[in-house]
């Protein structure tokens, strides 16, 4: 699973104006894998902030955000991805984020939103297809097989609407759609959110070879047991603010993390939905938050 490289990197111009792009500019060189930095982070919907200073960091490897619903989550790849207004500091490479969404593609970084977002009445390589258009016939045809030869049950339905597919199957569809833009930051929200136990291991499995290939992941995941099995690195998001962060191993050990989200007495609770029973009602969620917006400020 070699996705990223240097040679077949989205285009992203020349001359002076070229330094926003993948590995441009001061922050890294050729091959190097993508170092997010957030600093201070503040963003919302309207009138509404759901993060308010968030900091953290997405190091070469895995980086699983945990929370319960209505965290911010969701509200922070949004803000990273350019499709809600963000105040901070957001640097890849050291080198500043883009704040429109087509600019941080160029830049090299992919999001695979939740609910999958598929076109559901066009099959799976025109899916595919889109995810890969902004580079010549030729290269987009060698991901397309890259990708199937990374997620083999795709190529065997290639040619099916992707709306006829299995949940787990979608997802899949949807991950490799994200790296056929080569990315060297994918961000993944709530990739097993409502599939079979089975199937989430399989998903998470396929992020952690995607982290071990060479991109760097930023994932939200409410299956707080499974996600700190194959992350490096987490951080725990309430209310819209970091409360604990810290090598994924040593996390899944900490008070905060066993205590709220894997049950003081049970080793059994693995879902951060669990979670909101035990913890006092937030006065705004970020979830109450996005359906209170007018569509038209989203």
């Amino acid at each position: 699973m070699m996705w990223y490289r240097p040679d077949v990197a989205l285009p992203t111009g020349s001359g002076e104006g070229a330094g926003a792009g993948a590995g441009a500019g001061t922050g890294a060189g050729k091959g190097a894998r993508a170092h997010l930095q957030v600093r201070g982070l503040s963003a919302g919907y309207g009138p509404v902030q759901v993060l308010r200073n968030v900091t953290l960091e997405a190091r070469p490897g895995l980086t699983v955000i945990l929370g319960p619903n209505g965290a911010g989550k969701t509200t922070l790849l949004r803000a990273l991805n350019g499709l809600i207004p963000r105040m901070g500091e957001v640097l890849l490479d050291r080198d500043e984020l883009p704040e429109k969404t087509h600019e941080i593609v160029r830049a090299g970084v992919a999001l695979v939103a939740e609910g999958r977002q598929l076109f559901a009445q066009m099959t799976v390589t025109e899916n595919l297809e889109l995810g890969g258009w902004l580079v010549d016939k030729a290269e987009r045809a060698r991901r397309i097989e890259q990708a199937f030869a990374d997620f083999p049950k795709l190529r065997e339905r290639a040619q099916q609407l992707a709306g006829t597919m299995s949940g787990g199957e979608q997802q899949m569809v949807a991950v490799a759609r994200a790296m056929m833009s080569a990315p060297r930051l994918l961000m993944l929200d709530e990739p097993s959110l409502g599939l079979a136990p089975r199937m989430v291991d399989e998903l998470l499995a396929i992020a952690r070879r995607i982290a071990d290939a060479g991109t760097t992941v930023l994932m939200v995941e409410q299956n707080v047991k499974k996600a700190l099995a194959v992350a490096d690195r987490g951080y725990v998001l309430e209310r819209g603010q970091i409360v604990a962060s810290g090598d994924a191993r040593l996390l899944a050990r900490s008070t905060v993390v066993r205590e709220a989200y894997l049950g003081a007495d049970s080793a059994d609770t693995t879902d951060a939905r669990d979670a909101v029973a035990r913890r006092k009602a937030q006065p705004v969620s970020a979830a109450a938050a996005r359906r209170a917006t007018p569509s038209s400020t989203r």
